[in-house]
């Protein structure tokens, strides 16, 4: 058994079918009083099957989102060190020990990195693969797996940016930009993924444009100005090529090299308001998040 000072957190919504392989398998590993199942709105018996085995549920009236369940467990859970899963039956409870391990070496979080083989589908594969590049630049590191919901972290560290988290989907990209932006060691463990019991709660059509989202805030989360500033050379380069391509062929001044050189001025200034932004975000909180 899992130390006492380690609490496991799983936000689920409808996954009674995974719920009822899953638990035996985590209750030989950790203590069920230790285990905090967030039941965010679900309309099937999820809360009443956790209960059963003893765990400690917190309840959500009604569907308030992944991320949202997030921060009502980290609030609820008890331990120094918190455990988060997903409940669909991916993650292997067998995997806890071994993240922790690996926390114990001086992290403060450890995420389960699954391999290619392991993603839900290609074009979800092929995303966290932008992701996860994109994330590299930004931290100047290697990030194996961005979106993995199967992670290991200091729950006073966590709970500090409690306030960033969004209440959808992308709390793994939030938290793992800000342990980087604020200097907390992170590192990657492998995992083995089986695939979901259900359907997943992601629609394509509805949550892509959140996706796409994810990216820009990968940068404003981190540091604006490497987002910003190649876009706005981008402009001034092109604005630049444009005006001596008409001075030559038209000996004059355009319209729009006037106006590819104004954005690019602009496009810098907001990378640099965003910049000021960015560091007021990750001032120390002298208290908890309430």
């Amino acid at each position: 058994m899992l130390s006492p000072a380690i609490s496991v957190v799983i936000p689920a919504k409808n996954e009674s079918g995974a719920l009822g392989a899953l638990l035996p398998r985590l209750t030989r590993v950790v203590q069920p009083s230790q285990v905090f199942l967030v039941d965010d709105g679900s309309t099937d018996n999820t809360a009443e099957l956790a209960r059963s085995f003893g765990i400690q549920v917190v309840s959500h009236p009604y569907s308030m989102g992944n991320g949202a369940a997030i921060k009502s467990g980290a609030r609820a859970a008890q331990g120094d060190t918190i455990v988060f899963m997903d409940a669909d039956g991916q993650h292997d409870p067998a995997d806890i020990e071994r993240l922790v391990a690996r926390l114990n070496e001086g992290y403060d979080m450890v995420v389960g990195a699954r391999s290619r083989g392991g993603q839900a589908s290609l074009g979800r594969g092929v995303a966290n693969r932008l992701y996860n590049r994109l994330a590299s630049y930004m931290a100047n590191r290697r990030v194996e797996d961005l979106t993995s919901g199967f992670r290991v972290v200091r729950a006073d560290k966590f709970r500090e940016f409690l306030h960033l988290l969004p209440n959808g989907f992308s709390y793994p990209t939030t938290s793992t930009m800000a342990f980087f932006r604020s200097a907390y060691p992170v590192a990657y463990e492998p995992i083995r993924v089986s695939k979901r019991v259900g359907k997943s709660h992601i629609r394509p059509l509805r949550d892509g444009a959140r996706f796409l989202l994810i990216i820009f805030k990968i940068g404003t989360l981190y540091s604006p100005l490497k987002l910003f500033a190649p876009l706005a050379l981008f402009h001034f380069l092109v604005g630049l090529g444009y005006y001596g391509y008409t001075f030559f062929t038209q000996n004059r001044l355009t319209n729009m090299t006037v106006l590819l050189m104004t954005g690019a001025v602009t496009v810098f200034l907001i990378g640099l308001v965003s910049e000021q932004i960015t560091q007021l975000l990750y001032q120390p909180r002298n208290r908890r998040d309430p």
